[in-house]
């Protein structure tokens, strides 16, 4: 099927979920208009795999406290994207830590070992999103769960804005260069306005949760961003490892943000 033959939703979603997740979905198309598809419609597989991650922290905060409810919500979104997005954290970490210009830093970043900048990096993020998580179930289960589905939304939200059509690719090859440019800024900016309209209808039976997740998610997103600037400026552009470190920063400043809004 030609590239420049338009993708339906349907194939786009397809492609969302077979390649950020590890739901058994069959990818009909693997092209840029898929792609496209794919990175505008992301926030819904954030927030499939966030309701699940939410209801098993929940279970587990109800049966055994907080600190293990929200030990679980971590462990399971990672697992359900096989650690993806950490694994690119830990790569960009390593890659922007080295100093080195930009073709060395790709080079650092494609090697299958994680370097001191990206375990540290790691570590505190992770404990980071656990302690933020801890506060919010010991709360409630409810406002835990709207916790983690918060930011699983705003991580894949982060996605199509880092793979609008202003953004270039680093490199040929790979996930990177497949889904780079694809998404028009109507697109990213749709797709997260519907995002955090439906995160202000979860939360509506809490007046102030309804404008804390959206705003919780806004500051995520403008983590994000920073971020995929810096990325842009040392790496000449984007990578499958950029966007899931964006997609991490991006749920970790929502958490953070939740946790400081009380």
């Amino acid at each position: 099927m030609a590239d420049g033959e338009r993708a339906t939703w349907g194939e786009g979603l397809r492609f969302a979920f077979g390649t950020l997740s590890v739901l058994r979905v069959r990818v009909e198309r693997w092209d840029r208009p898929a792609a496209g598809r794919a990175m505008t419609a992301a926030p819904l597989v954030g927030a499939v795999l966030g309701g699940i991650a939410a209801a098993a922290g929940a279970v587990v905060a109800w049966r055994a406290g907080g600190a293990l409810g929200a030990v679980t919500a971590v462990g399971v979104l990672a697992a359900l994207t096989r650690g993806l997005h950490l694994d690119g954290l830990a790569d960009v970490a390593d890659g922007l830590g080295s100093g080195r210009p930009a073709e060395d830093a790709l080079r650092i970043m494609k090697q299958s070992d994680i370097g001191p900048f990206g375990v540290l990096t790691l570590v505190l993020l992770l404990l980071a999103q656990v302690a933020a998580l801890a506060g919010e179930f010991g709360q409630s289960t409810a406002r835990g769960s709207l916790a983690v589905l918060a930011s699983a939304v705003a991580a894949r939200c982060a996605l199509g804005w880092g793979c609008r059509r202003s953004v270039p690719a680093a490199r040929p090859g790979g996930l990177g260069a497949m889904v780079a440019g694809t998404v028009t800024p109507a697109g990213a900016a749709a797709g997260t306005a519907l995002a955090l309209l439906a995160l202000a209808a979860a939360g509506s039976s809490d007046g102030w949760s309804a404008l804390r997740l959206p705003i919780a998610v806004v500051v995520g997103l403008g983590a994000a961003h920073l971020l995929l600037g810096h990325c842009v400026r040392r790496f000449d552009g984007i990578t499958g490892d950029v966007l899931g470190a964006m997609a991490e920063t991006a749920a970790t400043g929502t958490l953070f943000a939740l946790a400081l809004l009380g």
